[in-house]
């Protein structure tokens, strides 16, 4: 049974694969991109078959612009015609203060978080584009409430990344709205995911949780409701909208 095509990049774990599986329960066939974790990907893309979808896995480094370009190739000549794109690959880098941070760090965190989305953005606005001859669709951005918070003392380069993805999503989002592509993103609060272990603070969802005004930290379940639904024609009044997902923090 074919159904709406769907690509999430870094969709093996954590957000990302909480996406695909909501996604597929909603109707997407599900292109499952992912960096290094082969395994993790293959779960998550048998999550969505169970849900009667169809998957496949990509794999590819989401800051180098021919995986970008391989993906969705991949997907178009797999599954079909994408209709929906959610850009949520990204590092924080590790917790590091600003003077003893190295410019390769900088670049890492810029070249994923910024360049690679827009890159993935640009390649959906040009399959999407009802004046490009598309029949439209939805790309949802992965932000964060980090440009609002700074988050001094720890990833500052990433909240000013995130900051950046706030500015594009705004613009593009009004460039497009009128060839039938609305772009949005949601700005996830303290998430309980393994990006805080990648990042070298294991503890960091528990142990700040308890300081968000709701009490807790957030599932990736949570947020990806939240993507899903921008996906959705439930939200086709949303052009340009920064979804906070935060408990308040």
């Amino acid at each position: 049974m074919s159904g709406k095509v769907l690509i999430v990049t870094g969709g093996s774990r954590g957000i990302g694969a909480a996406v695909c599986r909501l996604a597929a329960a909603r109707g997407w066939d599900v292109a499952v991109n992912y960096a290094g974790n082969a395994a993790a990907a293959e779960q998550t893309a048998e999550a969505v078959r169970a849900a009667g979808r169809r998957a496949i896995t990509v794999q590819g480094d989401m800051a180098e612009e021919a995986d970008i370009l391989r993906l969705f190739e991949t997907a178009e000549r797999e599954l079909g015609a994408v209709g929906g794109l959610v850009a949520n690959a990204g590092i924080t880098g590790s917790i590091t203060r600003v003077e003893d941070m190295t410019t390769d760090a900088m670049r890492a965190v810029v070249g994923l978080n910024v360049i690679g989305l827009m890159i993935a953005n640009r390649e959906a606005v040009r399959r999407m584009s009802t004046k490009r001859g598309g029949q439209g669709g939805a790309i949802v951005n992965l932000s964060s409430i980090a440009p609002r918070i700074g988050s001094p003392n720890e990833f500052v380069h990433y909240a000013a990344s995130k900051g950046a993805v706030d500015a594009w999503t705004l613009g593009l989002g009004r460039e497009v709205a009128g060839e039938g592509i609305r772009v949005n993103a949601v700005a996830p609060g303290m998430i309980d995911t393994d990006i805080h272990a990648t990042a070298g603070a294991p503890d960091r969802a528990q142990r700040l949780g308890a300081t968000v005004p709701i009490g807790r930290a957030g599932t990736a379940e949570e947020v990806a409701e939240a993507i899903v639904w921008l996906l959705s024609d439930a939200a086709r009044y949303c052009v340009g909208t920064i979804l906070n997902v935060n408990g308040g923090r």
